[in-house]
């Protein structure tokens, strides 16, 4: 800011230029070049000088902005991400999880526990798994130095194991509380839940070593903790063990994972086995551990994967019922006859149309069909056939080892072995009757329900919405980072997944309020900063002002704006 002064009639008049200085080869010297004039001094407009330093500060990032408006006098010391773990600090307290984490695994008798540390740490650690997913260690590091933890200046790496020992040990506690909490506050309806399972996969050499396990998967020293019968027969397997890998690494150890979600993609539970866990005989289990929570009858929705007879009876006992995918690609005479059966289709939306099938006095069958997913069916069949003719072109010339010797490569491509027929001479052919059985599947799927009220266009919208699971084990992966997973203990590993649980629970509350992606809310909400000042009389802390698009997302979530001065330690004296 550069002045220059004037003597009129009425004394000296002082005016003020936006000036830079620029190096003038000719003079030798440094010139200053006036870009833009305010004005006099005594009529300037200090309001619209205001706006414009404001405008400016958009330019910077959050702490650069602070910095810039800094008082003489004070010193600017840094600045760390504000916004995001305030909104899911204020979503803990609406869902009351730190009154509930002070209540669950007090002891019975003698002097109750200050949980408050444990709660503060336990909440630093969800929210690192929503803004910035780590390792324990480097969460520690994060939460000291790198975000604003109400109540948290400071944690250390033994701390958040100690947080996690605990929060294993009140597992199914804590769970129902906050599910109760959270159906309070949303008013869930729970009358469907939808349930899946994924595994996550760990970099080792050599699997777990096998312990003895009850039916559940959970270690027989630790029955008497879990609530567990531990008559029930013991299945030794370790916790990260081979199994049937859902990420394509059956080379790998693993564990499985599954969720239950309400129709609004609210996770209400997820549980954790061992990574030779059948999905057959999961969902049993699931079943019984709701069943614990008294809740009303529920319609069960689940993938074709659960399908088994035996997991049909016992879902439909009681009161509840299911809604359950079926494979086409089958030798079920029920499956046959219900694709066999005439009838017309009902268009439900642009893009599906469903027909309903009875077969039997006790399931109903649904027969859902696409016309996009039918095209798109049949435009990839056209190119496998179309792959496998040129492959099996001429092969009748070749000796009958080179033709096997095809034969076993063709086989390695499930997509071309499905519509490869053998005649009796050995020759390679296409078989058109596994084509034309193809084009009866185009764009199709088939439902079975146990629950005779439901129409079957609720039952076709229910089995659609098991996408939400989905979108849970791909947020889960993509955005918690659930894996990789930096422990090596069984109860870590299983408190792990609940903090991943936790956080996806904060975050698709706050999606639902907002009507946002949660990659977009962090990133907004990351600009909201909070800034250190040092001077003569103290130190104190100054949240940045909140932008329009930050003011819309607490506006949405109903949480307040936060106050601009969030911390004051005077000097000494």
């Amino acid at each position: 800011m550069r002045t220059t002064k004037r003597e009129n009639k009425s004394g000296t008049v002082r005016y003020l230029h936006l000036a830079h200085n620029e190096w003038d080869p000719v003079k030798g010297r440094a010139v200053p070049k006036v870009l833009f004039t305010f004005g006099r001094e005594d009529e300037l407009d200090r309001d619209a000088i205001r706006r414009l330093v404001a405008s400016l500060s958009r330019l910077l990032e959050p702490g650069e902005a602070l910095a810039a408006n800094t008082a003489p006098g004070l010193e600017y010391t840094g600045s760390v991400p504000f916004g995001g773990a305030y909104v899911l600090d204020h979503l803990w307290h609406r869902l009351k999880i730190d009154k509930i984490v002070g209540r669950v695994g007090q002891p019975k008798r003698g002097r109750p526990r200050d949980m408050t540390a444990t709660e503060r740490v336990l909440f630093a650690l969800v929210a690192n798994r929503a803004l910035a997913p780590s390792s324990k260690l480097a969460a520690a590091e994060w939460i000291t130095h790198d975000v604003h933890i109400d109540s948290l200046p400071e944690a250390g790496e033994q701390s958040c194991y100690r947080a996690m020992d605990w929060l294993h040990e009140v597992k199914d506690d804590l769970e129902k509380q906050v599910f109760d909490e959270v159906a309070n506050l949303l008013n869930l309806e729970v009358d469907l839940l939808f349930f899946d399972t994924t595994s996550t996969y760990f970099e080792l050499e050599e699997p777990d070593e096998s312990v003895a396990r009850d039916e559940k998967g959970h270690r027989r020293d630790d029955a008497g903790d879990e609530g567990q019968d531990v008559g029930d027969a013991a299945k030794p397997a370790g916790f990260r063990t081979h199994g049937k890998s859902k990420d394509s690494r059956d080379d790998l150890p693993q564990i499985v994972i599954g969720l239950a979600v309400t129709r609004d993609g609210i996770p209400v539970r997820v549980w954790s086995w061992p990574g030779n866990a059948s999905d057959q005989t999961l969902i049993r289990q699931v079943k019984d551990d709701m069943r614990d929570w008294t809740l009303s009858k529920i319609v069960w929705v689940a993938d074709r994967g659960f399908s088994s007879d035996r997991n049909r009876r016992y879902l439909r006992s009681g009161t509840d019922a299911y809604i359950i995918g079926e494979k086409l690609r089958t030798t079920s005479p029920e499956v046959k006859q219900a694709l066999s059966r005439q009838g017309r289709y009902q268009d439900i939306t642009g893009h599906m149309r469903v027909k309903e099938v009875r077969i039997s006095d006790t399931e109903r069958f649904v027969i859902c069909h696409n016309p996009e997913a039918a095209d798109r069916d049949q435009h990839m069949r056209e190119q496998l056939v179309a792959q496998l003719q040129e492959l099996i072109a001429d092969t009748d010339k070749l000796s009958d080892f080179k033709r096997g010797e095809l034969r076993g490569k063709i086989a390695a491509k499930p997509g071309l072995n499905r519509y490869l027929r053998i005649t009796p001479a050995g020759k390679l052919r296409v078989d058109q009757t596994k084509v034309k059985a193809e084009e009866n599947r185009d764009g199709k799927y088939l439902l079975r329900c146990s629950d005779p009220k439901l129409s079957a266009e609720d039952i076709a919208r229910g089995y659609k919405a098991l996408l939400e699971v989905e979108r849970g084990w791909r947020d889960m992966k993509q955005v918690i980072d659930l894996r990789p997973v930096y422990h090596r203990l069984e109860e870590r590993i299983r408190a792990h997944v609940l903090l991943c649980w936790l956080a996806l629970l904060l975050i698709r509350i706050a999606e639902t309020a907002t009507g946002e992606t949660w990659p977009r809310i962090r990133r907004e909400l990351d600009r909201l900063h909070l800034g250190t000042f040092t001077g003569p009389t103290g130190t104190f802390q100054q949240v940045t002002t909140p932008t329009k698009p930050q003011q819309d997302l607490l506006a949405k979530l109903g949480i307040p704006a936060p106050t601009q001065i969030a911390g004051l330690q005077p000097t000494p004296r």
